[in-house]
């Protein structure tokens, strides 16, 4: 089987869309709106363009490399995809389409409950229309609006948007309810656009860090010289092919319907601990103003160790990696 990471040219030409228009705006949600990014990633049932996880995957690197908090993974990617794929045509009118033109915001509630019927730190919660909650293997669409829901916005390290989400009960009406396998269709989807988030962080701070590497002296050459500093560089180059590499691996398997348990987690390992190692090493090598809050790759800092936390951290994607790997083993020789 070939395996191929050559990105398609609607890709390309949304990535290069994108950071075009995240260069030019500071409320990014209504711009990408506007310019028909939105509607590009979203299934032609919603009234999208019909685009492919490939290229949303193309904007959310964009959106990694801007450090934007724009909901377009939540809103989307998850939001809109998961409804038309799985829902109903009267769900997909009231829902979806609206959200396909940045007329309603979606989020998924992908965490565990801290108690019975509260989550935290929602991402877009405090914003959002409706909230997609996985329930066993279907998915449950609540209305903000609707009796018994509390939100309260979070903000969180890097800012405000998040929320807590509490639900008195939760309402499994045939018409609120996505079929099984929405949840699992949710939650594969969220760790790779999250590693094409991280991918995009990890590419941006990179370039910021190489370039204040070139220009920045110290005993009369750039500090880049140095073989300490040009060693960290060359490490932290690494760890971004690396999580290239297996973000587009998993997200090709996935698109094409194939096998990816073992991709998905390589990926996500690899986006955990390459972000974290790329994160730090852009803060130390930029010295004093690595830690200032007005400097832009304190931004990317931040934005990094979210997502990263939001992986699971390196450790537990390791022992998931083995646990397949050995159950795999275990099936073959059976």
């Amino acid at each position: 089987m070939t395996v191929d990471f050559s990105l398609t040219l609607p890709a390309l030409e949304l990535s290069s869309l994108t950071r075009s228009v995240l260069a030019d705006c500071t409320d990014p949600w209504p711009a990408l709106a506007a310019a028909g990014i939105l509607a590009a990633g979203v299934p032609e049932r919603a009234g999208g363009d019909g685009y492919g996880l490939i290229d949303q995957l193309a904007v959310l690197v964009e959106l990694g490399r801007a450090a934007s908090p724009a909901p377009y993974l939540e809103s989307i990617v998850l939001g809109t995809g998961a409804i038309a794929a799985f829902g109903t045509d009267a769900q997909v009118r009231r829902w979806a389409a609206p959200a396909a033109h940045g007329e309603l915001l979606i989020t998924a509630v992908l965490e565990e409950p801290y108690a019975a019927g509260i989550w935290a730190a929602v991402p877009s919660g405090a914003t959002a229309g409706l909230f997609l909650v996985p329930t066993g293997d279907e998915v449950a669409c609540v209305l903000a609006d609707d009796p018994g829901v509390t939100v309260r916005p979070q903000e969180l390290i890097d800012g405000p948007g998040a929320a807590e989400l509490e639900l008195a009960s939760l309402r499994r009406d045939e018409d609120r309810l996505l079929p099984p396998p929405a949840a699992r269709w949710l939650a594969d989807r969220a760790i790779v656009g999250l590693c094409a988030l991280q991918l995009g962080v990890a590419e941006r701070a990179l370039e910021l860090t190489a370039e204040h590497a070139k220009t920045r002296q110290q005993f009369g050459r750039p500090i880049g010289a140095f073989q300490a500093v040009a060693q960290r560089l060359a490490d932290a180059y690494i760890d971004v092919e690396a999580m290239r590499l297996t973000l587009w691996q998993a997200a090709w398997l996935l698109d094409a319907g194939l096998p990816c348990v073992a991709e998905i987690a390589t990926a996500k390992f690899w986006a955990a601990e390459g972000g974290h190692r790329v994160a730090h090493t852009a803060v130390h090598v930029h010295g004093g103003t690595g830690i200032d809050v007005s400097h832009p790759v304190h931004r990317y800092f931040t934005a990094a160790k979210r997502n990263e936390f939001a992986l699971g951290g390196a450790t537990t994607q390791l022992r998931r990696l083995g646990t397949e790997l050995a159950a795999s083993a275990t099936s073959s020789s059976d």
